[in-house]
């Protein structure tokens, strides 16, 4: 059976009685002192996340001094699952012993050791015996459960380490958890609920801390057994978190550990003892066991199993820098954000963890920093002062010690405000009012800057801006209201009172115009050239044109033009100075020529062929040529007018009335022509994009110019109706179907009174309807508000 073990959190909730789980290690059990030596160096245990050959421990059990019961202090080495370890491997202590070499153990790792297991042996004679026969009889069985608890304690740690940040809040900052929760989520890789953010601000601490079996994610500097075996993402392995999983009833990672570790101890428990789990949790040179049930000191005996760090080659985790540009160090909130190591902020094991920072001129500096979780990384320890010689950007790099081994992190950019001052980067751009204006500043901390203000005599505006790059701040000067003339930028740094100020000068950018083309016969007109917008008018020999929408494409405005009531139109060939009026009330004028007109066709005649009538249910019936089945074809012939001929590259373009996209048909998908001034199309909706449907219109488009868009048909989609039945004329009809949301009304009479309509996206089957009065139902579809579609209600 295939065994999960995501070590998880403790299960505090009640569960369904046919899950029955293992009681929660709740129980404080007793404690011991731990140091570890290696090259001269001591530790103790808390900073300690591996042990390695050769390294020397003292291991003493620290007992209440009104302790009754005698307990025997074990300590086993352990070479592999199918390896029994030697005799000279297993230590014993009598703990009540008065002579300190008596009651403790001195230990050295011995060569090729892999695993380290400790026990609290309730006095009975023979009980070494015991043990050390259990211990070497089934090596593989303490190998597999010291592993699991010494990975369920360092889970253990990330679960206090953010219950407790949850619970500091609780009485002092509440309101704070809506902004802590998820930071310290991130750092300790636990799940949160995000729901219980939503709630009021009495309710969100303990939401946040129910349910503590689905807090713990797998650390990402280890593997859960789940990933190894499935190689599933952390993600996929915590969906198992509330699943039924081999037979462990309700999944909790610790109940997975508790069941397999009872599992393995059963096989080999006897008369004498039963083997009790414990989880451990290190503080100093302390380990205090937390048990899942009270000891028993009748047979059989409670020994309590005490797991100790692997015996491996030190791993320290890879530190990933969070930061995205370079970290002002004169914010009061400044951290040093890394990613990639939960127990650095839940275990000892990262210590004497300094930024190394050196600056511009060489000048190097080392500064101890903290690990905080609900910061989501380092920050400058309370004593840390940053020399007042360091300005500007510095570089700086984490490291510490990883128990006894060093330990490097990632590497920073750090700025401190200095009194160099901004300045624009490059040449000095021309501002001009009425549109927001990007600027660069080049400075020394941008990263510190705190605001960004626009001044223009007593108004001021706040600016946004953007770091860029190590040096840069990139802005966006809103000078839409402003009038053009002098004004100052001000870049005020964190904790300096006196912002640094540069001058400036915005201009009013008259429009420039490129050219104007209007065709012979046309009321409109398009114009071309920079700040378009200021343009009011243009008079074009009596033909007055108006503004109709502006775009942009670059630098390029284009701007096109109406003509409003009054005014003929113009031959083609003409040349004109056009007259255009700025709002500012100045008159530029612009020669241009009046081009050819541009292709006229108009619509000859159109025919529609309906679809297949359905096998099983019922058609409905479009009368006119106005409405186009979605599952029918149109075709249509359009005349060539006033001069345009036809010619075999020429193509018509179809379009929705609201401007949506076109499609194009051409010789290859549908046209033909009939002479020079004849063209005959045949439009098919079911080789039509699904966004085409509605009222259609057509134009020409002849080389690079079109017709005017002219309309075409309705093109209205049919939901499909598989029976109508009206047995009871007084309770009306009842309409069975798909796609009944694409009726927007039925009624019993042609003229759709008292019609009953249809809720928009309505998704039901069925639809009750009035009762016919010709035997006929009446639909208005939504695609076709003016039209009436026939249903036959028999």
């Amino acid at each position: 059976m295939m065994r999960f073990t995501l070590c998880a959190a403790v299960l505090l909730v009640s569960v369904p009685s046919y899950a029955a789980d293992p009681a929660p290690f709740e129980l404080t059990g007793p404690s011991l002192r731990v140091n570890v030596t290696r090259g001269g160096q001591s530790l103790p245990i808390a900073q300690v996340p591996s042990l390695s050959e050769g390294d020397k421990l003292t291991v003493e059990a620290d007992l209440q001094g009104d302790q009754g019961a005698r307990f025997i202090l074990v300590s086993a080495f352990l070479r592999g699952a199918t390896n029994p370890p030697p005799k000279d491997w297993i230590s014993f202590a009598e703990t009540w012993r008065k002579k300190p070499k008596d009651k403790l153990l001195t230990l050295t790792v011995p060569k090729g050791a892999r695993q380290m297991v400790a026990f609290l042996v309730p006095d009975t004679g023979g009980a070494e015996g015991t043990l050390a026969d259990s211990v070497r009889g089934k090596p593989g069985e303490f190998v597999r459960a010291t592993q699991d608890l010494n990975q369920a304690s360092l889970d253990r740690s990330r679960l206090d380490a953010f219950m407790g940040a949850i619970r500091a809040q609780d009485n002092s900052h509440p309101e704070y958890l809506r902004t802590l929760a998820p930071v310290l989520a991130r750092s300790l890789s636990m799940k949160l609920n995000e729901e219980c953010l939503s709630k009021v601000i009495e309710m969100q601490a303990s939401c946040l801390l129910d349910n503590r079996d689905t807090l713990v994610l797998s650390d990402v500097h280890t593997s859960s057994m789940a990933e190894t075996l499935t190689g599933a993402p952390t993600d996929l392995a915590l969906q198992l978190s509330a699943t039924r999983e081999a037979g462990y009833g309700y999944y909790s990672a610790y109940i997975a550990v508790v069941r397999d570790v009872a599992k393995i101890f059963g096989a080999f428990s006897n008369p004498e003892f039963g083997y009790l789990p414990t989880l451990s949790v290190r503080k100093g040179d302390g380990i205090g066991l937390l048990l899942n049930s009270a000891p028993s000191f009748q047979k059989p005996k409670s020994v309590m199993v005490v797991a100790m760090p692997a015996i491996e080659a030190n791993s320290p985790p890879r530190l990933r820098s969070g930061a995205s540009g370079p970290i002002c160090a004169a914010r009061p909130d400044a951290v040093l954000p890394v990613e990639g190591a939960p127990l650095i902020y839940s275990t000892s094991y990262a210590r004497s963890m300094m930024l190394a920072l050196k600056s511009a001129s060489g000048e190097t500096v080392e500064l101890p920093v903290e690990a905080r979780a609900d910061r989501g990384g380092y920050v400058l320890a309370r004593d840390a002062v940053l020399p007042a010689t360091f300005k500007g950007t510095a570089q700086g790099h984490l490291y510490g010690q990883w128990g006894f081994d060093r330990f490097e992190g990632p590497d920073f950019t750090l700025q401190m405000p200095d009194e160099k001052g901004w300045a624009v980067d490059g040449e000095t751009p021309a501002l001009v009012v009425g549109r927001d204006n990007d600027l660069m500043l080049k400075g020394g901390a941008p990263a510190c800057v705190e605001s960004v203000t626009v001044r223009q005599g007593d108004a001021t505006q706040q600016v946004k801006w953007k770091v860029e790059r190590q040096d840069r701040l990139a802005l966006i000067l809103p000078l839409a209201d402003r009038r053009p003339g002098p004004l100052a930028i001000e870049v005020k740094y964190q904790g300096v009172a006196q912002p640094a100020s540069i001058s400036l000068r915005s201009y009013a950018q008259a429009s420039k115009l490129d050219g104007l083309q209007l065709h012979a016969g046309d009321r409109t007109a398009l114009l071309s050239g920079q700040r378009l917008d200021q343009v009011e008018s243009v008079d074009v020999a009596g033909l007055l044109l108006r503004p109709d929408g502006l775009t942009r494409d670059g630098s390029v405005d284009r701007l096109r033009l109406v003509a409003s009531d009054g005014g003929g139109t113009l031959e083609q060939g003409r040349d004109v100075i056009a007259k255009v009026k700025l709002r500012d009330g100045r008159t530029v004028g612009l020669g241009m020529t009046v081009t050819a007109a541009r292709p006229q066709v108009g619509l000859l005649s159109k025919s529609i062929t309906a679809g297949a009538p359905p096998a099983n249910g019922k058609a409905l019936t479009l009368t006119g040529d106005a409405l186009l089945p979605d599952d029918g074809r149109l075709v249509f012939s359009v005349r060539a007018n006033d001069g345009t001929k036809f010619t075999a590259g020429d193509l018509i373009e179809v379009a929705p009335a609201d401007d949506g996209a076109a499609i194009r048909l051409t010789a290859s998908n549908g046209v033909r022509l009939e002479g020079p001034q004849v063209m005959v199309a045949t439009l098919d909706p079911k080789a039509m994009p699904p966004s085409l449907f509605g009222p259609l219109r057509f134009r020409l488009r002849h080389g690079d110019e079109a017709s005017d868009w002219q309309p075409l048909v309705t093109l209205a989609r049919l939901p499909q109706i598989e029976a109508v039945s009206c047995e009871v004329k007084a309770e009306g009809c009842t309409i069975k179907g798909r796609d009944l949301f694409l009726i927007d009304a039925v009624g019993g009479t042609p003229a759709l009174d008292q019609a009953a309509p249809v809720a928009q996206g309505y998704t039901g089957s069925t639809l009750k309807a009035p009762a016919p009065q010709d035997g006929k139902l009446y639909l208005r579809l939504r695609d076709a508000p003016d039209s009436v579609v026939t249903l036959p209600a028999a």
